[in-house]
């Protein structure tokens, strides 16, 4: 029988499979063949031929590539810097931990996708720009997940044994603290690889993300919307791919919080 993770899983890594394999592929995601303008989906082709004559399967994995690679990208750095943020503010407290909290409720006052919009406006469209907008926007929630774990596992024996005989504080966070609080942020980091995703294709949407020649799922559906109602497989297939890989993601997410036995609450 196949369970749920199973299935999620799976479809992850056919995905990762078919990215590595499009290197390998003869198909060019930007041949135009203006013979076969929106062209259905056929035995040649199996998601069709876009407004240019492309072929849809070829740019929807090229599209997969692109938001693989950002989203792993800003959860990187953004969950480095803010884990890093999260355990420093819980660990040294006072002032610190004031002025840290302060910054992230700064951050919190706005909604996430509406200050991405507003950052990539400002820096101007491209992949570089969406990278840093979103791990400006991103880095809050590792932080604050990161300090309310800290907090809870501070004053533990073995950490007050590592403290009193006089282990560097760096050294107590990586090696005693780390790894106790290790299990939620690897969950928020399963959610906030799908909240990228979804969001590079919001900004892509708008114009804001990758340009031109370069497929992206947002563009994609961006100019598909279009031909709707001659071509509705131009806003089909990569809304399919888009939703496919979100919802794996989401259902990885929630069975690994529940293996791990962490609320979803907090994995968020």
């Amino acid at each position: 029988m196949i369970t749920v993770t199973r299935l999620a899983v799976g479809t992850l890594a056919i995905w990762l499979v078919l990215c590595v394999a499009s290197a390998f592929m003869s198909t060019d995601p930007d041949a135009i063949d203006l013979t076969r303008i929106v062209a259905a989906p056929s035995i040649d082709q199996i998601m069709g031929r876009d407004d240019l004559g492309r072929a849809v399967f070829a740019r929807v994995i090229a599209g997969a590539g692109v938001s693989f690679g950002i989203a792993l990208t800003v959860v990187s750095v953004a969950g480095l810097l803010g884990t890093s943020l999260g355990l420093y503010s819980a660990w040294k407290g006072g002032l610190i931990d004031s002025v840290i909290v302060r910054l992230m409720d700064i951050f919190l006052a706005f909604p996430g996708i509406l200050l991405a919009i507003a950052l990539a406006g400002i820096l101007g469209p491209g992949a570089g720009n969406v990278v840093i907008a979103l791990t400006v926007v991103g880095w809050v929630g590792f932080a604050r997940l990161a300090r309310a774990q800290t907090l809870s596992v501070k004053h533990r024996d073995h950490v007050a044994v590592a403290r009193a005989l006089g282990t560097p504080s760096l050294l107590i966070l990586i090696r005693h603290v780390l790894p106790l609080i290790a299990a939620p942020l690897i969950v928020e980091m399963t959610f906030g690889i799908a909240g990228v995703i979804v969001a590079e294709a919001g900004l892509s949407f708008l114009g804001l993300g990758t340009q031109p020649p370069t497929a992206s799922w947002g563009s994609m559906i961006r100019d598909g919307t279009r031909y709707m109602l001659v071509a509705p497989h131009l806003v089909i297939m990569p809304g399919l791919a888009l939703m496919s890989v979100v919802i794996a993601l989401n259902l990885l997410g929630d069975r690994l919080a529940d293996h791990l036995h962490i609320g979803h609450r907090a994995a968020h």
